[in-house]
């Protein structure tokens, strides 16, 4: 075996950070909310035990959640990403060699570690990182990342594994590939499972067993590569830097629905601060914007309404100076009186690396300037939180915020909200 990966998982992250700090929530059912209170993203093992489904809006189960007692919270991404942060830091002592897959999962390069105690060094891992921070993980150790993703999972489900499993003998790969349904393999899902069930493909093992004809036919190249992941040939290679993304999108429904343009204003303006801070997060910048504006698509009792507008700009930017007022001109243009809105966002593409952008010969040069300034912004806004520094534009809250009446509080990035002793 030539390489070993590790994937690291957070139990029921968002209910887990909401647990960390309070922990009177401790085998309580907890479910958390999408965006304006409006969907459950995120469950407890407790709230699933209730028959509380993924994605259910929260008006369907309310009634089943006030009888049940579920701890109902608004969901706090920036509580969240702080506590990704910190369980990331811990994995990075384990290895330099780390990918963050997503907030609660992370890949871990163990091609070095051939001769240490595997399951010793995993459950290292299990025991520290909730030790720590306060979220329980599982660790699945395998020769490919999507064996690794089959390992993990069979460590949360199984009560002999506790949390940790290590897949490098065949005999128990061959096991486990028989106990994981096709649906479930990383990268497969429900519709190619569908599909799949046709010709009798009903577990990983089975799809390991078929020609890598009849796979590349049926789930093109992609689950040709899966298919051999699970066969212990590494396909998938551990990403150390996330790829810069082509195109950003920032978008948000209002926390009621608005019928003013001063009020949408300030609502895109503070989506396009949020879009730019991102392009200049990967070091790009943006030639084009698009703005859309759309009333609710649910509300039948009112007329509806979309339109959106793209704007080609002089040359690629990553300047606020320049995107905010740019945007706020495509709203303008796009608005119509007697409509009552619910959502707008801005898209920003044609991205490209911020050391090649050509500038316009006919466009004053502010690039020092601008560049400067946003350097001054990101600081600021990174050390005092992201409304420390904002453009009158975005005004002071208004309106447009969204719902989010079971907030917690942000246990470990805000002063006000630190954990008092009495």
């Amino acid at each position: 075996m030539t390489s070993l990966f590790a994937l690291v998982d957070c139990n029921n992250f968002y209910a887990s950070c909401e647990r960390a700090f309070n922990p009177t929530l401790n085998g309580k059912p907890i479910v958390v909310l999408s965006n304006n209170d409006g969907c459950v993203i995120a469950r407890s093992g407790e709230a699933k035990a209730l028959g509380i489904k993924m994605g259910a809006p929260y008006f369907e189960v309310r009634d089943l959640a006030e009888k049940e007692g579920v701890h109902v919270f608004s969901s706090n991404y920036e509580f969240y990403g702080d506590m990704s942060r910190r369980v990331a830091l811990i994995l990075q002592e384990y290895t330099p060699n780390l990918e963050i897959y997503s907030i609660d999962e992370s890949f871990l390069d163990l091609g070095n570690f051939l001769h240490v105690d595997l399951e010793g060094y995993a459950r290292g891992i299990w025991e520290r990182v909730p030790r720590t921070t306060g979220i329980p993980v599982a660790v699945g150790v395998s020769s490919t990342k999507t064996l690794a993703k089959v390992a993990n999972r069979l460590a949360k489900k199984s009560a002999k594994a506790n949390g940790v499993l290590v897949l490098t003998d065949p005999a128990h790969i061959e096991a486990a590939l028989k106990r994981t349904e096709v649906g479930d393999v990383w990268g497969v899902g429900r519709r190619y499972a569908k599909k799949l069930a046709q010709y009798g493909i009903y577990t990983a093992h089975d799809l390991t067993l078929k020609p890598d004809s009849f796979i590349k036919k049926h789930m093109t190249i992609v689950g040709l590569r899966t298919a051999r992941e699970l066969r212990g040939e590494p396909c998938i290679d551990l990403e150390m830097a996330p790829q810069p993304k082509q195109n950003i999108c920032t978008s948000r429904s209002f926390g009621e629905t608005l019928t003013e343009l001063k009020d949408i204003e300030e609502a895109l303006a503070a989506h396009t601060v949020r879009c730019a801070t991102k392009l200049r997060k990967q070091q790009s910048c943006c030639s084009a914007l698009t703005v859309f504006l759309e009333t609710s698509r649910f509300a039948l009792s009112y007329q509806m309404y979309f339109n959106n507008r793209t704007v080609q700009l002089e040359s690629p930017t990553a300047s606020e100076l320049v995107l905010v007022p740019q945007a706020l001109e495509a709203l303008r243009a796009i608005f119509r009186q007697g409509f009552r809105y619910k959502k707008t966002g801005i898209i920003v593409s044609g991205i490209v690396p911020a050391n090649q952008v050509q500038q316009s010969l006919f466009e004053p040069d502010h690039r020092q300037r601008d560049q400067e300034l946003m350097q001054a912004l990101d600081s600021l806004r990174s050390r005092y939180g992201h409304r420390s520094v904002f453009y009158g534009v975005q005004g002071t809250g208004g309106k447009w915020q969204m719902q989010n009446s079971h907030l917690s509080p942000c246990y470990t990035t805000r002063l006000e909200d630190l954990i008092r002793a009495k």
